[in-house]
Order: structure tokens, then sequence, then C-alpha cells
């Protein structure tokens, strides 16, 4: 019997493949469904948790202060197992992250902090400043409360879990 026999194996596996996985589809609704690829900085299955980095002033954090629902997406190809992941974001921003902006390098902070604010309409392709600071760095702490995984190897499988006392698994036909 391999991993994925199991119920727990799965699990496992889905587990495994995020802590592999950097950029996963991560989706939230504001003003109608919104995606968009974002890479993973932290996976904490103990915990069920994923961390996502983002600048406070792109448009998921906002849509998440009004609704923290989100789900994120991932496929690997090598294990043929697509996760996908429901949770509730916590926006995590000032000392909360000042450890993980010191950690960031140089040349990435600049991805964090952009006058007018990313998403907002430009007349050039080049007509914005950069501001990087930790003033503009946030971590999106997404906490599970359901994930559905799916293995597409030679037979097929699937399983639902919920966060339960640990997390309650049952199959689902694929």
């Amino acid at each position: 019997m391999s991993d994925i026999d199991s119920l727990p194996g799965l699990l496992a596996s889905g587990w495994s493949v995020l802590q592999k996985g950097r950029q996963v589809a991560f989706a939230n609704v504001s003003n109608g469904p919104d995606v968009r690829t974002v890479v993973l900085r932290g996976v904490r299955p103990e915990l069920g948790e994923v961390d996502v980095h983002t600048d406070i002033g792109s448009s998921k954090v906002a849509a998440l202060r009004a609704d923290p629902a989100c789900a994120i997406l991932f496929w690997d190809e090598a294990a043929a197992i697509q996760v996908r992941l429901y949770a509730e974001a916590t926006i995590l921003a000032g000392d909360a992250v000042r450890d993980a902006w010191d950690k960031v390098p140089d040349a990435s902070q600049t991805a964090y902090g952009k006058v007018p604010p990313p998403g907002t309409p430009i007349d050039g392709s080049l007509d914005y400043r950069l501001t990087p600071g930790p003033e503009n760095f946030v971590i999106l702490l997404c906490r599970a409360s359901r994930i559905d995984l799916v293995h597409l190897g030679e037979d097929h499988r699937r399983a639902v879990y919920e966060r339960a006392d640990g997390w309650a698994g049952r199959w689902l036909s694929p």
C-alpha cells in the first residue's frame, strides 16, 4: 500500500507537495472572483497554515480585510497531486513581520512598496515609483479549514479533509 492509499497518507502527501512547491494560485472574492499567482513563503502542516508575503497596497489585502476567506491551488506534476486548500487569512503587519522583513533580500524588498499602489492605472509602463520599506510588507497567514486532494496517477483518488480536532478525512469520487 502506498502513502496515497490511506487518508492520512494522502494528506501527508498533499502537505509534502506544498512544502516543496513555491508558486500557487491564490483566490479570494471581493467584487467577484479574483485569482493570482503567489509564492508560498512558509508551510506548517502541523498547524494547517501557509504564509504568503505581499505588498500592503495590493488589492488582495483590501479584499481580505473585507472577507478573509481565500483558497490556494497547487498542482505537482511529478507527484500527480492537486491540492486545494480553503483558508481564512490573517493579515500580519508592523512588528509582527519585522523579523521576516529583515530576511527578505535587498533586491526583493523592492517588491513591497510602490506609488501609486499596485493595480492603479498609470499613463506609461514605468510611471510608478518604488518605495520599499517594512511598512509596506505584510504576511498573509492562511489557516486551512478544508483541504481537497486529488491524485491523478494510474488509479485516481480524491479525498477531502475538514479541520476538527486534527483533520477528519473522507474519500470522494475523483
